[in-house]
């Protein structure tokens, strides 16, 4: 079994920080314009670990990965990341990419963000591998980036219509929401809510029996599309619905989509609404997982009610 741990990185790890990308890049074929990673000493790597963190991963207690973090608003950068050619298959880069992601989310930033070069295909495919996708092109560099998650307790339905609500701001035409949830989880009222954002016309009410319905605007905005795929057979029928008329002209929600609604677009959010642990408990938890270029680009952000620890 490989003893592989990583840690939060501290001063007294940054000589082995320096050590492993020093390695690392050194490794790697020369490149136009090269990289300046070679230049990174413990000044400069002790200053970027007090400031914003990073991580070093080790195997059988030698230093095997190492990345620094910036943060840029609601962004964790991430910066060098490294593995000791040493230790290339052993998982170190992916161990150290899920520790990132749950670095973020612990600080409550919306996105994950880096640098892979255009002329290392194996690094681009490999962060395309992690569910990052290239959101920009600054010269010889990709800008990868990835939506975090967002987890909420929502403790009524009121404030379920009002996280929805909030959520409708950030939507525009062609959106596409997969929604979640056992019977009675509250799938209609956070529709309820997005329809109250998006200003469109008419009640909002579960489909079940009409499968489809269309809520125009009252603003000159996107019209809402309100799907409930609980009683369709699979992808056929789902396409029988002819979505496709309509997905760029409108914010389309699926109830009961998992597994269905996924390939109406490779931009969506994918959100899970699961009930409290008994009938008397009225609260929610609703989690938002964004997909996706357009998502990557700007993440999902929501200050209505509190974040689960």
């Amino acid at each position: 079994m490989t003893d592989l741990h990583v840690v939060d990185a501290t001063a007294e790890h940054v000589d082995e920080i320096v050590g492993v990308i020093h390695h690392a890049f050194a490794n790697r074929r020369t490149l136009d314009p090269p990289s300046t990673a070679l230049t990174e000493n413990a000044t400069t790597v002790g200053e970027a670990v007090a400031a914003y963190g990073g991580l070093l991963a080790r195997i059988g207690g030698a230093p095997a990965g190492a990345m620094l973090f910036h943060v840029n608003g609601d962004v964790l950068e991430l910066r060098r990341v490294s593995v000791n050619p040493r230790f290339q298959g052993r998982g170190v880069a992916s161990a150290m990419v899920g520790c990132a992601e749950e670095a973020a989310r612990a600080r409550g930033l919306a996105r994950v963000r880096l640098v892979a070069r255009v002329e290392l295909p194996e690094t681009v495919e490999f962060w395309g591998r992690r569910g990052y996708s290239i959101v920009a092109r600054e010269g010889q560099n990709l800008i990868h980036a990835k939506a975090m998650p967002l987890e909420r307790v929502v403790p009524t339905a009121d404030e379920m219509r009002s996280l929805a609500e909030e959520l409708a701001g950030q939507l525009r035409a062609g959106d596409v929401l997969v929604l979640s949830g056992d019977l009675g989880a509250g799938k209609t009222t956070f529709t309820q809510g997005l329809g109250a954002g998006l200003k469109v016309r008419g009640d909002i009410t579960s489909p079940t029996f009409v499968i489809s319905r269309v809520h125009p605007s009252l603003v000159g905005g996107p019209a809402l599309v309100h799907v409930d795929a609980y009683r369709l057979g699979g992808i056929a029928e789902l396409d029988d619905l002819d979505l496709d008329a309509s997905l760029d002209d409108a914010v389309t929600v699926v109830e009961w989509g998992h597994g269905l609604a996924e390939s109406l677009a490779p931009d969506r959010l994918e959100l899970t609404i699961t009930r409290g642990d008994d009938d008397v408990d009225e609260s929610r938890s609703l989690r938002i997982a964004p997909a996706g270029p357009r998502w990557a680009a700007v993440g999902v952000r929501l200050t209505a009610t509190a974040e689960v620890n």
